[in-house]
């Protein structure tokens, strides 16, 4: 299939057109460059700079690459900048989602896998979270990507198209073979931040909060490998594919590991100590954040190949020691 994938240059984005190719797909990149890198994209992939907004020449690029599928990852997604700048997340997510699925339906494109996040749960009141859960995002960003959720689900009810809805948790690591990976300005992802600590590019980590009725006192998070996540993509576009019907799928790794079990974790695989501080919680930091993905398991046959935290921060390590300035390298 032709996909077109918005923001492809990015993290998750660059991974899962890296799986496409892997798995016979033609997928076409379409990126503004404001957070994602050309240099994550191979060179045997089309590339072409643009912004969602620009809702006529996106169309026009649906048409001339006569493309089949969208997959949609552009989008602002620092929770803390969402609180301080919602204007912001607000146009780039709400409106420039809506200028994707309006150049869709003029391009006559009628199945999108949309990069959703498990921000849209805010706190839960019990874990694993199904996705049948509450939805009572506590942020800008979450709130964002749920109005999103929701002019997904209009838009195929009034123009008939399909979509498969994908809330990450926590996403993490690297392509195994260490050519492309997490480089984010600012960095705000705990993983590559202690890694970066113990590439002595930080003085020090900071846990924020010690006192979380958790086992170890810090906050617990679902990780899941960023390679799992493409797999998912590729498994939801041949669901749609297959003609089957919209759908909501959380993507976890239903494994909890706190702050200071993935400090200590990267200790033993990079095999470098480094200093840690610790500081008073953040506002709106839940204890505990752990996803079912039993759906996904049972729906679309997907099962994640990186089941261990050791395994999952390996991979982000031959990264970023091979890649210390990111893709300025």
């Amino acid at each position: 299939m032709n996909v077109l994938v918005t923001g492809g240059a990015g993290y998750i984005g660059s991974h899962v057109v890296q799986e496409l190719v892997k798995s016979g797909h033609k997928p076409v990149v379409y990126d503004n460059f404001s957070t994602g890198h050309a240099n994550a994209v191979s060179e045997d992939v089309q590339l072409i700079e643009g912004d969602i907004h620009d809702m006529n020449f996106l169309k026009h690029v649906m048409g001339e690459y006569e493309i089949d599928a969208v997959m949609h990852f552009a989008a602002s997604s620092l929770v803390g900048e969402s609180m301080e700048n919602p204007g912001r997340y607000y146009y780039n997510n709400v409106a420039g989602s809506l200028g994707v699925l309006d150049a869709m339906r003029g391009a006559g494109v009628d199945m999108i896998i949309f990069s959703s996040t498990a921000a849209v749960y805010g706190e839960p009141d019990k874990c694993p979270i199904a996705e049948d859960a509450k939805l009572a995002p506590t942020n800008v960003y979450g709130r964002t990507k749920l109005i999103i959720e929701g002019m997904l689900s209009d838009y195929s009810l009034a123009y008939d198209m399909r979509y498969v809805s994908l809330r990450y948790f926590n996403a993490a690591g690297a392509a195994p073979q260490g050519n492309i990976g997490e480089d984010h300005n600012p960095e705000s992802h705990l993983i590559p931040l202690v890694l970066k600590t113990a590439q002595g590019i930080h003085g020090s980590v900071s846990i924020f909060g010690t006192d979380y009725n958790t086992p170890d006192g810090t906050c617990i998070r679902d990780y899941i490998h960023v390679c799992d996540l493409a797999k998912a993509h590729v498994l939801a576009l041949k669901h749609l594919y297959n003609g089957g019907s919209s759908k909501v799928y959380n993507l976890g790794s239903e494994q909890g590991f706190s702050v200071r079990e993935i400090i200590s974790t990267v200790k033993k695989v990079t095999g470098k100590d480094f200093a840690v501080a610790e500081q008073g919680r953040r506002a709106g930091d839940p204890a505990i954040l752990l996803a079912s993905s039993a759906k996904i398991k049972k729906e679309l046959k997907w099962e994640p190949q990186f089941s261990k935290i050791e395994d999952i921060i390996e991979t982000a390590w031959r990264w970023h020691s091979s890649h210390p300035k990111g893709y300025l390298e």
